[in-house]
């Protein structure tokens, strides 16, 4: 029997409205009047509604925050001064962490323990860059020009930021976006999906009761081939980030050309998770369901291709599928949910259209599937899956599904699997259980990916720099990383002579 957590009030009063977007410090409503249906992905049900964006709009954000970065209070700011309001705006993160959570578990349906603990990660992400704020520094480096030259570097924020986010995790996916361009200097304008505005849009209001200067923060809500497409094509925006599909993630690519801005792009993945025969047997088993299913399987790095020793495939696979009831799937406001909904009626479709095609190829589904279920029948749920049978050149081990369905494969050898992991055009993450150290480093350095979890996974931390090789993105947010991808070097030659 169901326990349902009761929504918080907070949050049932903040969507009892309709949601406007914050520019330049103002709530204002779409230019041209439209607005988009928000719906809970577990019931269907209609939320709210969201201001729909344009061109018309961008444009007034951009403006907003050209104003904020040039003209305003912003760039004159110290950075002791910057660092304590980013560090007001961590605390009353935390202080309304549970009001987020719901309104995440509300807007994209995963359980509440979830979203709770990506709340309290958002405001450790703005701690963390707060303080950074005080620390941009630069060098001084010894001339071999004759004369008297001083010659150093200093490092200036780039200017207007815009990021893009996707669906899955809405608000810690935005506030990787958010808090390193502000702890340099930057003014930003965030595009959440039109399909899961709601928590962001509350965090907006939060940037505004920390005493942010208007326009340095400024959230435009609307679909990717309108704003999206318009922040990536506007001659006044300096830098975007972007997390998403490869296929848009190379769109943004061609649009920023305009004006060569600045690109960060964190994309797809096809991550492989490879157990070998001398791990630590029930640790490789939870780590391979937590890779693939956590998240319900919405997640960019997922270890969506599993490798297991040829000697304990078949017992490691009955196992996994035995060890894939624990996941209850269900309402995200359910103690008991451990996997939501997918994310629209869309994606659940896309996700059921692989496993067909899986299926056609030769593959086995040993469990999983589509939820039929009476009390699941209005959401977009998909049970934890497991293919078998499957071949690298299959198209559910070359295609990212996005959802909870891992591709199982058996190999004889370490340098077989490091061989058929890298085949593949995406780098993104990568797993490995052993106990054996020296294999582990040795897979792990020969990995094309720019993540490795050795006898874990899923872990990210805003000191460690995250993102990709190869056709999984560019550049790297988190840590260090981030200051680099937000700030601009200048180099100063001064003749002292």
């Amino acid at each position: 029997m169901s326990t349902l957590i009761a929504l918080n009030s907070k949050a049932v009063e903040f969507t009892s409205k309709p949601l406007k977007m914050l520019i330049g410090g103002r709530w204002v409503d779409a230019m041209s009047g439209k607005r988009t249906e928000i719906r809970n992905p577990a019931t269907g049900e209609l939320i709210t509604t969201a201001a729909e964006g344009d061109k018309e709009d961008v444009d007034l954000a951009v403006a907003a925050a050209r104003r904020a970065f040039e003209e305003g209070p912003w760039p004159k700011m110290k950075p002791n001064e910057r660092a304590r309001l980013i560090l007001k705006l961590a605390d009353l993160i935390e202080a309304n962490a549970e009001e987020l959570a719901h309104l995440d578990t509300l807007d994209y349906g995963q359980p509440v323990s979830l979203t709770t603990g990506f709340a309290a990660a958002a405001a450790d992400n703005f701690r963390y860059y707060a303080g950074w704020a005080t620390k941009i520094t630069g060098e001084t480096i010894p001339s071999s020009t004759p004369g008297n030259i001083f010659n150093y570097t200093i490092r200036e924020p780039i200017g207007v930021c815009a990021g893009i986010v996707p669906w899955n995790a809405p608000l810690m996916n935005a506030i990787m976006k958010i808090s390193a361009p502000l702890a340099v200097g930057n003014t930003v304008i965030v595009k959440p999906s039109e399909e899961t505005p709601i928590s962001l849009l509350r965090f907006a209001e939060l940037v505004q009761e920390a005493g942010f200067p208007d326009g340095v923060v400024n959230i435009v809500t609307g679909y990717g081939a309108t704003v999206g497409a318009a922040l990536a094509s506007h001659t006044d925006v300096d830098k975007i980030a972007f997390t998403g599909s490869t296929v848009v993630g190379k769109e943004i690519i061609q649009n920023s050309a305009v004006n060569i801005k600045k690109v960060t792009l964190e994309l797809g993945g096809k991550s492989a998770h490879i157990i070998f025969d001398d791990a630590d047997y029930e640790t490789a088993l939870a780590n391979a369901a937590n890779s693939i299913f956590f998240n319900s399987g919405q997640v960019c790095f997922a270890g969506s291709r599993l490798y297991v020793e040829k000697g304990i495939y078949d017992r490691f696979l009955a196992d996994l599928a035995e060890y894939s009831k624990n996941y209850r799937v269900g309402n995200g406001f359910d103690k008991d949910t451990v996997i939501g909904p997918l994310i629209s009626s869309k994606q659940k479709q896309r996700v059921l259209h692989y496993l067909d095609i899986g299926q056609q190829e030769g593959a086995e589904m040993i469990i999983g599937g589509d939820a039929k279920e009476a009390n699941l029948a209005n959401g977009h749920f998909v049970k934890p899956t497991v293919m078998a049978n499957v071949h690298n050149d299959m198209t559910i081990a070359k295609e990212e599904i996005f959802g909870p369905v891992v591709s199982a494969m058996p190999f004889d050898d370490i340098d077989e699997v490091i061989k058929q992991a890298n085949n593949t055009v995406y780098g993104l993450g990568g797993g490995i259980c052993t106990t054996d150290l020296r294999k582990a480093h040795k897979v792990a350095h020969a990995l094309r990916t720019g993540n490795v979890w050795v006898n874990t996974y899923n872990i990210t931390e805003p000191g460690s720099p995250f993102g990709g090789y190869k056709q999984s993105g560019l550049g790297r947010e988190n840590g260090a990383a981030s200051i680099d991808m937000y700030t601009e070097i200048k180099n100063i030659w001064i003749n002292l002579g």
